[in-house]
């Protein structure tokens, strides 16, 4: 493998990993039926859920912003500015969300 589609095919694998955390961590937030079974089983309830799912998302993007700041250059701002459109993003909706979000944590039992 020559060292130009090696640093390509690596490329993209790392974004695929990267997006594969954001979609998990975003569906383990937004309770999606599956994830909202999965924890159930798992018996820690559903705060654990949300829990692991602000992780992904902090990791993800924290992940993003290392990337920039090591390997893409000396700058963080790409991934940070990310970050903080996705943050727009979310305070945008947050009165369709947080209500939802409000009624599944009171309906925990811990």
């Amino acid at each position: 493998m020559n060292n130009k589609l090696k640093k390509y095919s690596f490329f993209l694998l790392k974004g695929f990993i990267g997006l594969s955390f954001m979609a998990a961590g975003l569906a383990k937030l937004g309770g999606v039926e599956m994830m909202v079974a999965e924890f159930d089983t798992i018996g820690f309830g559903q705060w654990f859920r949300y829990l692991t799912g602000a992780i992904m998302l902090v990791v993800t993007m924290g992940g993003a912003a290392l990337a920039h700041w090591i390997w893409l250059g000396p700058s963080a701002i790409p991934a940070v500015f990310l970050g903080g459109l996705a943050g727009v993003v979310a305070y945008a909706y947050r009165e369709q969300v947080l209500p939802k979000i409000m009624t599944r944590l009171n309906s925990v039992r811990l």
